[in-house]
């Protein structure tokens, strides 16, 4: 293991934050990610999971850009993955990442993430 990040949104709070600036949704997450998120408290779990890989790999916001971290589900098992490209992916090979683990979940009130850089 390489490293681990967890990351918890107040969904309440994350979904003020979307609400007053729509835009930022387009600067966080891809379109895939939007199409499939299902709601303000899959959007706060998809964003806990892009702080979760920043920690994950030692760093903090600014490091890469936010749509170089995509959480993608499996067609058949729904599972969340990860895609990883641009300057994320330089630094996860810089660290010797060859394979990432995820797990979110949420409820009315929080969204969390605990992602691990293998």
């Amino acid at each position: 293991m390489i490293g681990i990040g967890i990351d918890a949104v107040d969904v309440a709070r994350f979904g003020d934050v979307l609400a007053r600036r729509p835009g930022i949704a387009d600067r966080i997450f891809t379109d895939g990610e939007r199409a499939t998120a299902r709601g303000t408290r899959g959007l706060a779990a998809r964003f806990a999971a892009k702080e979760a890989t920043m920690k994950a790999m030692g760093v903090g916001l600014g490091a890469f850009a936010w749509h170089d971290v995509e959480v993608v589900r499996d067609l058949d098992s729904g599972a969340p993955s990860l895609t990883i490209t641009g300057g994320a992916a330089t630094l996860a090979a810089e660290l010797g990442v060859r394979s990432w683990r995820v797990s979110l979940t949420h409820t009315d009130l929080i969204a969390e993430a605990v992602v691990v850089a293998l």
